[in-house]
């Protein structure tokens, strides 16, 4: 473990309002643009007070969340900045374990006054397969979990409290892994023919959501069961795409997908329950080729969606408006990778191709009374519970997300007739489903 005044330099924002600062990684000019220097995934801790990325090299740093923050040196705790060494590419990291919604305020006040009782841990998924548990406040490395035969790509502790580590990887499967028994007792997902690029969990923690980049499939699974539920399809008229990413909204009531081809990218938003799409928001580009959307997030409040392109470091879309509440500036070489939410909003990090990480303001909207009841309704009630009820249609669409309209952004004028066309084939799809 080290000071990341040794590795990392704090740069305050000077090109975008909304960027808040940068870390930079300092290497060897040697290193600079090799490959394996990326950040592939950043993750905030449960209660919002440690960041950790995958900074390239094999190497993750923990850092005390605010990054300015005088109270670490009041503090009982240890809350210097750390340094894990894994030997190996980092390509998915996250925190854990994650308390239900009702206990995660206590749970932060406990761990800021030095009475956690758990433990915070965090999880390394390397190239190789391999899984790696470390210790977060002591530095010491757990244990390694071993069964993938393929990069690990995403990794994901279900908001329950409990020691259950969600794992998906490119030998085309998904394992949940109990860590009370060191990870020996493991429950194997089949079904994908090829990559699993991302996977997600819903906020009752029973479905998991995965996609895979090239077999295109969209799978959701029992968390309970540990069974296959049903694939979703019918997301897109294209035959040639790849998916990227997806995430379920803070309700579970709706699911995002991330996919993109030559010359577009676009996020279908599902009901899980009934396997429809509900809602596609679709963005085109001159340049074929030249773009990919590469990870969403959904806000804490369920409100925004952050959404991570090569061309722009970070947009911020409200499902049912038009156009987006944030949007960062046009940059080619931004190369964006991955996404994450502070656990209180207000701000999302970034990561890219660099190894860099990016902290931006985002929009801090009050939800309105109608969302923070669908929200409450929606997390215990299920879209088949809800469509018996004697509701007005009006309401009913709302309580279900069918009143999000079909978006289209950034398009020429040329290309407008074409693919004002093409949206409405997306839109004839989705009422014959």
């Amino acid at each position: 473990m080290c000071s990341t005044k040794n590795s990392a330099e704090f740069h305050p924002s000077t090109s975008d309002p909304a960027l808040i600062l940068e870390l930079k990684t300092r290497r060897p000019l040697s290193l600079e643009g090799r490959a394996d220097c990326e950040t592939w995934s950043v993750d905030f801790s449960p209660d919002g007070a440690w960041f950790a990325w995958s900074m390239g090299h094999g190497i993750v740093w923990v850092v005390a969340w605010p990054l300015d923050s005088e109270e670490r040196q009041h503090e009982d705790i240890d809350r210097e900045d750390k340094s894990f060494s894994c030997g190996q590419p980092v390509w998915g990291l996250a925190f854990g374990p994650r308390p239900p919604k009702s206990n995660a305020a206590s749970s932060a006040k406990n761990i800021k006054k030095g009475n956690n009782n758990g433990t915070l841990l965090l999880a390394t998924g390397l190239e190789s397969g391999v899984i790696k548990i470390w210790n977060v406040l002591t530095g010491d490395a757990v244990f390694d979990l071993h069964g993938h035969e393929g990069v690990v790509r995403n990794l994901i502790f279900p908001q329950n409290g409990t020691l259950t580590l969600i794992s998906s990887s490119r030998d085309k499967t998904l394992r949940i892994w109990d860590l009370t028994h060191k990870g020996k007792k493991v429950q194997v997902l089949s079904g994908h023919k090829d990559w699993v690029s991302s996977c997600c969990v819903s906020s009752d923690c029973s479905m998991i959501a995965s996609v895979g980049r090239f077999d295109r499939m969209v799978c959701l699974w029992s968390l309970r069961s540990y069974t296959f539920i049903r694939k979703l399809s019918g997301g897109t008229q294209k035959t040639l795409y790849l998916l990227s990413s997806c995430d379920f909204s803070p309700d579970g009531a709706l699911l995002a997908t991330a996919a993109f081809s030559g010359s577009s990218w676009w996020i279908d938003l599902w009901d899980p329950y009934t396997a429809q799409k509900v809602s596609t928001l679709i963005d085109y580009f001159e340049d074929y080729g030249q773009n990919q959307i590469s990870a969403l997030q959904f806000s804490p409040n369920g409100l925004h969606l952050a959404i991570v392109t090569d061309d722009r470091p970070l947009q911020i879309w409200e499902p049912g408006k038009k156009g987006m509440v944030m949007q960062a500036k046009t940059d080619r070489r931004s190369n964006g990778l991955c996404c994450n939410y502070h656990p209180a909003g207000g701000v999302v990090a970034t990561g890219t191709r660099d190894g860099h990480v990016r902290f931006w303001r985002a929009p801090r909207t009050v939800p309105c009374l109608s969302h923070l009841c669908r929200s409450i309704l929606r997390h215990s009630v299920s879209t088949h519970q809800m469509e018996p009820l004697p509701l007005p249609k009006r309401i009913l669409e709302y309580l279900t997300y069918r009143n999000i309209p079909d978006l289209k952004t950034c398009c020429s004028d040329d290309e407008e007739e074409e693919e004002e066309e093409e949206l409405k084939l997306v839109r004839k799809q989705h009422t014959m489903q």
